[in-house]
């Protein structure tokens, strides 16, 4: 309950503003029900954004890449799967930023692009490679699909309402697997 909590009052409030007291109150705990499981609100942060990523994990690794028509259906059927979600949006960018200043938070924000990297390459080994292409740089994909989502993620929630950014965005994906793969020979 308290991580719930602490998803809506950090993305309404924002990590930097709230206090224990808020995150407390809203939760209905006490100071010292909190300190019995944490020790501090980057704790709770982590908990919280460790347990959403998890999440979103599963979701990736649900995906239905298996029975795609083309590599590029693999890319969309995954793109569907990915949220463009304005509350976890603000999350994420305020955790990177905090864990560029913090080394340790750093090294946990490396191990999950490495996890979201790895199910990604996972889910699209297959279908690229049914349908005659391979990967020279399986690790250079990977970080371009994630880029792509990242950046296009702020122009959507920017101007959701516009079809044409939507479908830049989609296209973008479909580039990107196109020049990180080849036909085999």
């Amino acid at each position: 309950r308290l991580l719930d909590t602490a998803l809506e009052v950090f993305a309404e409030r924002g990590f930097g503003q709230t206090t224990i007291e808020q995150l407390c109150d809203a939760a209905g705990y006490t100071r010292g029900a909190f300190y019995s499981n944490f020790t501090s609100l980057d704790e709770v942060f982590l908990a919280m954004w460790e347990q959403q990523s998890a999440a979103y994990l599963a979701a990736l690794q649900g995906a239905d890449a298996v029975g795609a028509k083309t590599a590029e259906d693999a890319v969309l059927a995954l793109l569907e799967l990915v949220p463009v979600d304005d509350r976890w949006y603000r999350l994420t960018a305020e955790f990177t930023a905090h864990s560029l200043r913090n080394p340790s938070l750093r090294r946990v924000m490396v191990a999950r692009e490495a996890a979201i990297q790895e199910t990604i390459l996972a889910i699209l080994a297959d279908p690229i490679a049914r349908f005659g292409r391979v990967v020279p740089d399986p690790d250079a994909l990977a970080q371009a699909l994630v880029a792509v989502h990242d950046g296009t993620t702020v122009q959507c929630l920017l101007d959701p309402d516009n079809p044409e950014v939507w479908e830049r965005r989609r296209a973008l994906f479909l580039h990107t697997l196109d020049a990180y793969t080849q036909e085999t020979q």
